[in-house]
């Protein structure tokens, strides 16, 4: 391990054994509300065709499901790219083929859509890693040069993969591959991995990776958040301790909404009380909150310390977005999903898109000027 991830380490102290927990309502974002008149946002279009270039086929590449979306802000507007299952295989999560869509929104509630997928499994260097089941959940965060740097999960219904994309305009993508594949000498390159939620700050309405101490930083994956170090945003490393075990900074709570899994949501943000997560969360039906339908997946918020990306500082103790609307526990996940992926400031509000039941894509909105504490 480098010298620097263990100085990062030795910052944690007791923090691995013993997580913070409590409600900290100065820090969180919220309240979201979700507007009833354009919920969902997007939904399946069947009338969609795409010429797939892995077998020089037609598909409707968006017949089965749109969700899981991220977003940024654009030239005024607001860019969502979210995931696209055809109908291809048998009707099993994860059994679909996954393309992403591209919308644009001059109020960020009404959406227009490109009638074809802008990134997809392709006869390229990375078609071992994405056929048959395509590229799935993305984020979404603009450097400070203007590229757009996505992550998103490749999916060959054998190992998923986290990976990186660039882009200068949300259209035509650069795929870089699996983001750990140079990790280590390689030895991540296998890691199953996916849900990278890469840090950064507002400027305006835009969010912009930031870096800290010289490393831009990433929080990952599920069952547990991980975490990861970059130079350059596309090659990642991530942080292991002395003994090679990868560091976890987030882990499911017996007895709360988060018991099942904890899962990176949207970019993380640099705010003026500390590094803020959105994640997503699975209640365990067995020791989790019996409030809660079992595996329903609900949004929570994690704040960690600024001067220690590893450090967690406080926690919510209940969601903070969870399925309430027939439309977020109607389609192929029917118990329940507010799964957030896309967070972006926008003409005074927050706007987060979020997917629903693994079917359609919602939008909550929060507004700080009407809930100043």
């Amino acid at each position: 391990m480098a010298v620097a991830a263990l100085a990062w380490l030795s910052l944690l102290g007791s923090v691995l054994v013993r997580p913070a927990c409590g409600q900290g309502p100065g820090w969180m974002f919220g309240p979201f509300e979700k507007p009833p008149r354009v919920n969902p946002v997007l939904t399946p279009n069947p009338a969609a065709t795409f010429r797939s270039p892995v077998n020089d086929s037609i598909v409707r590449w968006e017949e089965y499901a749109t969700f899981n979306p991220a977003a940024v802000v654009r030239d005024g507007k607001v860019y969502v790219l979210y995931r696209a299952e055809d109908a291809s295989g048998d009707m099993q999560i994860g059994h679909h083929t996954s393309r992403l869509g591209l919308a644009t929104s001059a109020d960020g509630l009404r959406f227009a859509r490109a009638s074809a997928p802008v990134l997809y499994p392709d006869r390229d260097a990375q078609a071992q890693l994405e056929w048959p089941g395509g590229v799935e959940d993305p984020r979404l965060i603009e450097a400070r040069d203007s590229t757009y740097v996505l992550t998103y999960t490749q999916w060959n219904r054998d190992i998923p993969r986290l990976a990186i994309a660039t882009s200068r305009d949300m259209v035509h993508w650069i795929k870089h591959g699996p983001a750990f594949a140079r990790a280590g000498g390689g030895k991540y390159r296998d890691l199953e991995s996916k849900s990278g939620a890469i840090l950064g700050q507002v400027a305006g309405d835009r969010v912009i990776a930031t870096a800290l101490r010289g490393k831009y930083w990433m929080y990952f994956n599920v069952p547990d958040i991980l975490i990861a170090t970059s130079d350059d945003l596309v090659d990642w490393t991530p942080l292991a301790d002395s003994s090679g075990r990868l560091v976890k900074v987030l882990s499911p709570r017996p007895g709360y909404f988060d018991s099942w899994l904890v899962e990176a949501g949207p970019p993380a943000l640099l705010t003026p009380h500390g590094i803020l997560l959105l994640y997503n969360a699975g209640n365990s039906g067995e020791y989790g909150d019996p409030t809660l339908p079992a595996r329903v997946y609900t949004g929570g918020q994690a704040l960690f310390d600024p001067g220690n990306p590893l450090k967690l500082i406080a926690r919510s103790d209940t969601p903070f977005l969870k399925p309430t609307e027939d439309y977020e526990r109607t389609g192929q996940y029917q118990e329940g999903t507010t799964f957030v992926e896309g967070l972006v400031p926008f003409h005074g509000r927050w706007y987060l898109y979020y997917g629903t039941a693994d079917s359609r894509v919602g939008v909550a909105v929060w507004d700080p000027s009407r809930h100043v504490r």
